[in-house]
């Protein structure tokens, strides 16, 4: 009797149906897990991300229903809540576009543009350093994915984890696990990635250049700007409008002076929470089905292909600009374009501290890598105009 109840009990476990598929996801779960832990690679949003795609793989856990979201187009989201798990009903969050817009109002009240407005040529370097998004775009389109699929895949060359997982969920929502993953694995590898292009393509007489300081910028200043940039991009490009606004909505409460309990609330709390929900979310949209294809093998090729582009269109750029003015600048702020705040913006820094140690770059790369951020969001538009 009793061999007979383990029996029955061991049948109805989930040692019996998992499959081998499910089982490789649990390991690459695992290593996620251990990245994000143990090497300190972007934990904010990998650990939730891993442990998402662990619960989703996780047989008979029914935290995330793929065949709810097998018609993206005429999706039921009454079903989805009453039939839905934990994870489904989280994932409304991402396909409905809400999350990413949340996380950028956090980011826009974390974030200083005072180094941007002091330089404005920094927005030129922002721009050149989304060169690596277009470049991927039209290699995935030569790979064979569709020009939907390729403008989600090169997306990850912005370096911009919400502005992917947005991308991704309108052009691909199928890819989102994989595009999620590569993106945010490459930022964390930003400090591995970058330094052996910025040494290839400069100098070590460009990577010593002293740069004048900053101007001091007036809280005027940092008031309008959030405004007129929202103003400018709503009106030139509409369908970026939503990630910039909410990017700079976050920004005028922090700059203001009058709502600080709003921005630190932003910058604490509800960051914090929308992040948990978030990569839960993208977490359990790697399946077996989404995941294990020779697709996500490409997308992640293609992915460190967008940040190596990124990374050059940058530099080239910065060194451009120095033929073309009498002011030098350090071109290694260039790489910073990338819009991995901060991170990029402290290797430039890193890098030139190599060649000079007396030299502080920090603030001048902030310049280029947050006018990244505002670009790769009006990359994202762009492609959702032209390819949603």
């Amino acid at each position: 009797m009793l061999l007979e109840t383990l029996k029955d009990l061991f049948n109805e476990s989930a040692f019996v149906t998992i499959t081998w598929q499910q089982g490789i996801l649990i390991l690459i779960s695992l290593v996620l897990l251990y990245l994000g832990i143990v090497r300190k690679f972007e934990p904010l949003l990998l650990i939730p991300i891993a442990f998402g795609m662990l619960a989703t793989n996780l047989p008979g856990s029914n935290v995330y229903h793929p065949e709810l979201w097998a018609d993206m187009k005429n999706i039921n989201y009454g079903d989805v809540l009453r039939n839905g798990g934990l994870l489904d009903i989280l994932y409304i969050g991402i396909k409905s576009g809400l999350f990413p817009p949340l996380i950028f109002m956090g980011i826009g009240a974390m974030t200083d543009f005072g180094p941007l407005i002091a330089n404005p040529k920094s927005f030129i370097l922002g721009a050149a350093a989304q060169l690596g998004i277009f470049l991927a775009y039209f290699l995935a389109a030569k790979l064979g994915f569709t020009p939907a699929e390729a403008g989600a895949i090169g997306i990850i060359g912005g370096a911009d984890g919400p502005t992917a997982i947005y991308t991704a969920s309108i052009l691909a929502p199928h890819l989102l696990g994989a595009i999620a993953v590569a993106a945010y694995s490459y930022m964390a590898l930003v400090p591995v990635i970058q330094p052996p292009f910025m040494k290839l393509l400069t100098t070590k007489k460009e990577r010593a250049i002293v740069m004048e300081q900053l101007r001091p910028v007036s809280k005027t200043e940092k008031i309008i700007f959030p405004i007129l940039v929202t103003i400018v991009v709503a009106f030139l490009i509409p369908s970026a409008a939503v990630l910039v606004a909410s990017l700079m909505v976050g920004n005028l409460l922090k700059e203001s002076g009058v709502t600080d309990r709003l921005s630190k609330t932003l910058q604490n709390e509800f960051i914090n929470i929308v992040t948990i929900c978030l990569g839960l979310s993208v977490g359990a949209t790697a399946t077996a089905e989404n995941f294990l294809k020779a697709e996500t093998l490409k997308i992640l090729g293609l992915g460190v292909l967008a940040f190596i582009f990124g990374t050059i269109g940058g530099l080239l750029f910065a060194k451009l600009m120095n033929l073309l003015s009498k002011k030098k600048i350090n071109p290694l702020i260039g790489s910073a374009g990338v819009s991995a705040v901060p991170m990029a913006a402290r290797i430039s820094q890193k890098v030139a501290q190599q060649e000079n140690p007396n030299i502080f770059l920090l603030m001048h790369a902030m310049g280029p890598n947050v006018a990244g951020v505002i670009g790769s969001a009006i990359a994202a538009g762009v492609l959702i105009s032209l390819l949603g």
